[in-house]
């Protein structure tokens, strides 16, 4: 027995999915909800639809418009590849790669350059009124934004400069029990842009290469961010939450060149943890305006030098004095998280500047406790190759000279914290009279003796 709530894009009648296939599920959209137009038929009456994307490649001209809960749009493969490394490659060697574009089930976005997020995103999610907008989910397959464009900056490579004006997903309104899984998002100015979200699950996806890969805006609760690889570019965020709580982001392995990789505005009561962090530039984490009860715990953040030729002019305009985690507000914990300051000290900026790694800057009742540093110099190099230069960058551990860091400094504004082992007392910066502080006990080697 068929399903009529299972539909094939590329058995659908209306309209040609390798042309438009925003114009195809739109088509599907508008069937279902003839279809399904009874709010209560035997305790039931809209139970939704999944509409499936095969692999192929599908042009998307018209943006898809979701107004309706309980849909899955699905793919069978989420299609990633490096478009920047191709787009940095000289086109004369083109021939000689295995392939040029992402793949799977990949939604090429078609729509043109637009200064607002919501017009130029492929997947635009709105519904006004009661209840929201629930359950709307998107599982395996490729969102691509295809190239980046001349935004005026000098870029000699438009398609290094991380601007087109394209969204993958768009979700304007507030919403319940969200999902997107699995998913692949490349060259897009803006990767996820979630409104008011609850019970959100962003997972298990491959986001890079876009301008920004997921923001939270507007304000949200008890959702997760978990098992993503991702990384921004140097003008956005990697995650980025406004007026959350209860925000759990964990496990993911973030990837560097994003101006921050994670930023909160004035998020309260969440958690960061078991996340590999790594960034080529300060301000690595920030806690911004007044957040509050967090816990940032068992992260592992690493700082180095940008090792790829075609990005090492590029920066987010923050100097190491920043700290590598910033904190502006209440009663944070930030424990047992592992810091690696690996730096050529020539590339400090500015020259001479002494790095700072946790800098609580506003706000009291800040506990840091447990957190270790290693700060020692790289001497690295430089290469054309993003892969091997980047693996030969975080692979290199040969012994090496330390350098001086301050690993905490509380700003003065800042009373009433406790940091404990998170550095010597030549490492800390605080005041004693107004803050609790125990230094990290320091070892003391003995001259061998003829």
């Amino acid at each position: 027995m068929s399903n009529k709530n299972y539909y094939d894009v590329t058995e659908w009648p209306v309209g040609n999915p390798y042309e438009d296939v925003g114009a195809v599920i739109n088509s599907i959209i508008a069937d279902i909800k003839k279809r399904q137009n009874n709010s209560d038929d035997n305790n039931g009456g809209k139970p939704g639809a999944v509409i499936y994307l095969p692999p192929a490649d599908y042009h998307l001209k018209t943006q898809v418009v979701i107004d309706i809960s309980f849909l899955k749009i699905v793919g069978s493969g989420h299609g990633f590849t490096s478009s920047s490394i191709r787009f940095n490659v000289p086109q004369n060697e083109w021939s000689n790669l295995h392939e040029l574009w992402p793949g799977g089930s990949r939604v090429l976005v078609d729509l043109e350059s637009t200064a607002d997020e919501s017009e130029g995103a492929a997947f635009l999610v709105k519904r006004e009124g009661d209840p929201r907008i629930s359950s709307v989910e998107f599982s395996d397959f490729c969102i691509d934004g295809v190239h980046f464009v001349d935004d005026g900056s000098g870029e000699e490579n438009p398609d290094n400069t991380y601007v087109n004006g394209k969204t993958g997903i768009y979700v304007g309104s507030a919403q319940d029990s969200f999902r997107i899984t699995g998913m692949g998002f490349v060259y897009l100015e803006h990767g996820i842009t979630v409104y008011n979200a609850d019970a959100l699950t962003i997972h298990n996806n491959f986001i890079a290469e876009c301008g920004n890969c997921i923001e939270l805006r507007g304000w949200g609760q008890a959702s997760k961010v978990t098992d993503n690889l991702m990384g921004a570019g140097f003008k956005g965020y990697s995650i980025y939450a406004q007026n959350f709580a209860q925000l759990l982001i964990t496990a993911n392995n973030i990837f560097p060149r994003g101006a921050s990789t994670i930023y909160f505005d004035t998020v309260t009561r969440s958690l960061v943890s078991n996340n590999i962090l790594h960034a080529f530039y300060a301000g690595m984490v920030v806690l911004s305006q007044s957040c509050s009860e967090n816990l940032i715990s068992s992260n592992h953040f690493l700082h180095d030098r940008e090792p790829w030729k075609p990005m090492q002019k590029h920066d987010n305009g923050i100097d190491d004095s920043y700290g590598l985690l910033y904190i502006s507000g209440n009663n944070n914990s930030v424990i047992g998280n592992h810091f690696s300051e690996i730096m050529d000290k020539e590339y400090l900026k500015p020259a001479g500047v002494k790095p700072v790694i946790i800098r609580i800057a506003a706000g009291s009742e800040n506990y840091i406790s447990n957190n270790n540093v290693v700060a020692s110099e790289a001497h690295s190099g430089s290469g054309d190759s993003a892969f091997a230069s980047q693996v030969d960058a975080l692979l290199t551990t040969e012994e090496s000279a330390s350098f001086d860091v301050t690993t905490v400094l509380v700003e003065d504004k800042s009373q009433r914290n406790m940091v404990l082992d998170s550095g010597n007392d030549n490492q800390v910066i605080i005041d004693k009279m107004v803050n609790g502080f125990r230094a990290t006990p320091t070892i003391s080697f003995a001259e061998d003796k003829d």
